[in-house]
């Protein structure tokens, strides 16, 4: 080392330091040195006899590997055993770093170092989390060879707070020493609560339905779109299956259970509610020999089932595939709860049954069906197979009348009406003779033979106009809502059948008023069906009449006489968007009359009087633009407000008080629910059955999709274009129209610009947006 006088004080500094070094580690020799001499014999016998271990390869400790001053001691963490009621309480690990005590150090040194690092990668010795729970839970899985320690220590959180979730899972946070004897109680216990699969629903399935459950559960996981295929049927299918372990719905054992048996039935007599048999097949059961056949029997009659409990209360078809002047409100089944009504019905067929409509009207009109049948509410008797019976009359003296016998006579009597000997095998004349009648009916040659075709015909349900009648109207009685008035008003509602011109006020379940009507005529102007609410009427109305009416009608008239408005006492103005509006002021002329029944709906149609008194003196009366016309506004309007408003006693006199020159309306608290309805059968209150022409086709519609559909789906909703009433077509002026009331029909001329009839008639031009909506909302 070379001195250099610059360097000289840096080299004396290194010099000092290492002389500091030597000294400090002579020092800790002699102490170390001294300590030993302090040792009896025995400890030197055990140091020589155990090597000192080397130091281990542990990191250095951080902050994060002691705890806050300030935490309290974790409390006693106390675990419930799942196996019985009793509790095991267990301390939390002492927070101080391993190996701090003498207990630890005396205990066993060379354990300390075996497992010095297990340790720091299981856990902390400070008692913090592991930032690595995965290497932690591999760590206490595998054996140990630490020293017996105290049974089932449990680790506790930071916090020293055990919740409900983590004292269910004490086996996992639960260090069982493998050193230490096996406890009986200590070991039931952790078994008990190592972590269990997911809790399956008991299978109470009986042994012999499991192997048709266990198909049940293949069909419904692969096939299911096969049966049903309505997603929500579908879907609720499957759930209620599931939740029986999918044992089988309508069989015990192979055999069908009371429920299989009433449904059955039920879809067999569909007929009897104007449904046909033949949608709701019946699979065979007796026929089924495997858990396959018997697994795609059950899902068959579920799925008929389901379609007998939504068509009969709904309809085989929706009410839009008819027209689009129809709106009724939905009501839809629940296939969860039909499910569970038949099935668990102690009458499932009734259960079923009771989707049909139970009004009034529609059990009178199933009562009618069943008597023009010849079906009694008993069994249904059935003309039996057999020879071919035939009447040969008397041809003189030489050839006598032919009469056969047969067993089979009395019940054709029955069947056919002839009351005369009704117990009488002969096959006589007038036997023959209904036989004829009824071949001639049915679109048989008429030869008064009972052959197999006239027996089969016999047999068949009973099909002519009547009868169709019937079918159809029980069909449209599927689309009314289930509750056709208001309870709080004692089940009040208005009722209006268009085929018979005539509206009925019914409460209680009786009529307590009625009148005539002109409803709108064939057609464009066709009344629309629907249900609504009538919240309030408008005494002395003023008429703002439709723009469909306007251009249709009113301007086109204009052409012909200029004066026509002003003789019908209607006043035309231009709006702010440059369009044509008239209205008619309130009086004894305007074509409201006095009074306006307002039930708002999509249609813009509504009842009201009407000046035209002498239209309801005719027969048929379809008349009108779409609206309805009341023959006697004033009693339909004390009725109504007598219901709406009982504290009031309304009267046709008090009414009629009101008439004047001065709109104003009279709400209802609760509204009135008004049902327009197409009725061209019905039972009148003689209990004789009322048949009405067809006057706009409605009949004929659905007769026609019931037996040419071609595979059609009839219940889809068919989505209608509405006619716009704001905007309908033809020719109206834009601007430079103004009107006072001293010249004309109400209006005068702007000078500047075109006359008014020039762009009346003259400018080309599509109708304008109207925005005024006070102007949109009425129609006539």
């Amino acid at each position: 080392m070379r001195d250099y006088p610059t360097n000289r004080t840096g080299f004396d500094r290194i010099l000092t330091v290492l002389a500091a070094t030597f000294l400090a580690v002579s020092t800790s020799a002699a102490f170390a040195q001294a300590d030993v001499a302090k040792k009896s014999a025995s400890e030197l016998a055990i140091d020589a006899a155990i090597p000192t271990p080397e130091p281990a390869n542990v990191p250095p400790p951080t902050v994060a590997d002691f705890k806050a001053d300030d935490v309290q001691p974790a409390p006693p963490a106390v675990r419930e055993s799942k196996s019985g009621d009793q509790k095991t309480e267990t301390r939390a690990p002492d927070p101080k770093p391993a190996g701090s005590t003498a207990a630890d150090t005396a205990t066993s040194q060379s354990d300390t170092s075996a497992n010095a690092t297990a340790s720091s990668d299981a856990k902390p010795s400070s008692g913090q989390p592991s930032s690595n729970p995965e290497t932690t839970e591999t760590k206490l899985d595998e054996p140990k060879t630490t020293a017996a320690k105290p049974d089932d220590v449990t680790a506790a959180p930071s916090d020293g707070i055990k919740t409900k979730d983590e004292s269910k899972k004490d086996a996992t946070a639960t260090i069982t020493p493998a050193a230490a004897p096996p406890h009986a109680e200590t070991g039931a216990a952790t078994a008990t609560d190592q972590p269990s699969e997911p809790v399956k629903a008991a299978n109470n399935v009986p042994p012999a339905d499991q192997p048709a459950a266990e198909k049940l559960r293949a069909l419904l996981d692969t096939e299911a779109t096969k049966f049903f295929d309505r997603k929500a049927e579908r879907a609720a299918i499957e759930k209620f299956y599931a939740a029986r372990s999918y044992a089988p719905l309508w069989t015990e054992g192979g055999t069908l259970n009371a429920q299989a048996k009433g449904v059955i039935a039920r879809l067999r007599d569909a007929a009897a509610d104007g449904l046909n048999p033949a949608d709701y097949p019946v699979p065979n059961f007796a026929a089924a020999s495997s858990s396959d056949q018997l697994a795609e029997a059950d899902l068959k009659l579920t799925a008929s089932m389901m379609d007998y409990a939504r068509q009969a209360q709904s309809g085989r078809m929706h009410w839009s595939q008819v027209s689009a002047d129809i709106q009724y409100p939905e009501h839809p089944v629940d296939p969860e709860q039909v499910l569970t009504n038949v099935t668990t019905a102690k009458d499932s067929s009734a259960a079923l049954g009771s989707y049909n409509p139970q009004h009034k009207l529609y059990r009178e009109l199933k009562q009618k069906l069943a008597e023009l049948r010849g079906v009694s509410d008993g069994p249904v008797t059935q003309i039996a197979d057999g020879p071919v019976l035939k009447y040969t009359p008397e041809r003189g003296k030489k050839h006598p009348a032919v009469v056969m016998e047969d067993p089979r006579v009395p019940i054709l009597r029955t069947k056919l009406g002839v009351t005369e000997n009704a117990n009488d095998t002969h096959y006589d004349a007038k036997v023959a003779a209904a036989v004829r009648k009824f071949q001639a009916n049915a679109d048989l040659k008429a030869t008064g033979v009972l052959d197999e075709r006239t027996v089969k015909a016999i047999n068949s349900p009973k099909r002519d106009r009547q009868i169709d009648n019937i079918i159809v109207n029980m069909e449209r009685w599927r689309w009314l809502p289930r509750e056709l008035g208001a309870p709080s008003l004692g089940d009040a509602y208005a009722i209006l059948n268009i085929p018979d011109y005539s509206l009925m006020v019914m409460q209680h379940g009786a009529p307590i008023w009625s009148t005539r009507v002109v409803v709108g005529k064939p057609g464009i102007h066709a009344t629309p069906l629907l249900t609504e609410t009538m919240k309030y009427i408008t005494v002395n109305p003023t008429w703002n009449v439709p723009p469909s009416i306007i251009y249709k009608e009113y301007l086109p008239a204009l052409q012909q006489d200029p004066t026509v408005l002003e003789r019908m006492g209607l006043k035309l103005e231009r709006d702010r968007s440059g369009g044509i509006h008239i209205s008619q002021p309130p009086g004894e002329r305007n074509a409201l009359g006095r009074i306006r029944f307002n039930f708002p709906n999509k249609f813009l149609v509504y009842q009201h009087d009407t000046p035209d008194k002498h239209l309801f003196a005719k027969e048929t009366r379809a008349f009108s633009h779409g609206c309805m016309r009341v023959q006697n506004p004033d009693q339909y309007a004390a009725t109504l407000l007598n219901i709406a408003l009982p504290q009031e006693h309304y009267t046709p006199e008090k009414v009629r008080s009101m008439y004047g020159r001065n709109e104003f309306d009279i709400k209802f608290p609760t509204p009135i629910p008004v049902h327009i309805t197409y009725q061209t059968a019905f039972v009148d209150h003689a209990g004789k059955l009322q048949l009405r022409a067809d006057v706009y086709g409605r009949d004929a519609k659905i007769l026609a999709l019931l037996q040419n559909s071609n595979g059609r789906d009839l219940e889809t909703v068919i989505a209608h274009a509405q006619p716009s009433y704001s905007r309908p077509r033809g020719n109206i002026p834009q601007q430079g129209v103004a009107f006072n009331e001293t010249r004309g029909f109400g209006g005068g001329f702007d000078n500047s610009g075109p006359s008014f009839f020039e762009r009346l008639f003259g400018v080309q031009t599509p109708p304008p947006q109207m925005d005024d909506r006070r102007r949109r909302i009425y129609g006539r």
